[in-house]
């Protein structure tokens, strides 16, 4: 009987969770200033340092198993294409915040920020455009505009292409 309770309690958590890529309908501006949440972990930085930059804006969750899957590529990303001008941030969306975020982020020794969703994110309504599972992710060109939007793992070559391409733009 606890193994259903439990099965079913997983199933519900999991709901929300999408592990292949869909694609999002994103609005046309975001703002970085929508970044300026409490930060954790090893990489700490301001929404005001990322004005003029490549943003890859991921929401996602400790318990999210697609999401954790896709850290190597958002790790990579951050590595190939930082020096470029480009940033991924993530933004954890556990209910526990920065008690569970933190611990995560430095156990995963994330290259990139990790900030902690306030209650508005985490009811889904991100200024970048709704997020219906998890992990979402936005590329913000360099004026903060929303240019590319994924729900579920989207995987390094579609990514890669988007970046590169956002990138050359000026």
């Amino acid at each position: 009987m606890l193994g259903r309770v439990f099965a079913c309690a997983a199933l519900v958590g999991l709901a929300g969770c999408k592990s292949g890529p869909e694609a999002v309908e994103a609005p046309g501006n975001g703002f970085l200033g929508a970044l300026a949440l409490p930060a954790v972990g090893p990489q700490r930085q301001a929404a005001t340092d990322l004005s003029g930059r490549v943003v890859l804006v991921n929401f996602l969750a400790t318990w999210c198993f697609p999401c954790v899957a896709e850290l190597p590529t958002l790790e990579a990303l951050q590595r190939d294409f930082g020096p470029q001008g480009f940033q991924v941030v993530g933004v954890g969306m556990d209910l526990e915040g920065a008690q569970v975020l933190a611990p995560f982020a430095e156990h995963y020794e994330l290259r990139f920020p990790v900030l902690v969703a306030d209650e508005r994110i985490r009811s889904g309504q991100s200024p970048f455009g709704t997020i219906g599972a998890l992990p979402t992710s936005f590329i913000l060109d360099r004026q903060g505009r929303v240019v590319g939007a994924w729900q579920g793992v989207a995987g390094h070559e579609a990514m890669s292409q988007a970046i590169e391409k956002t990138l050359k733009r000026r």
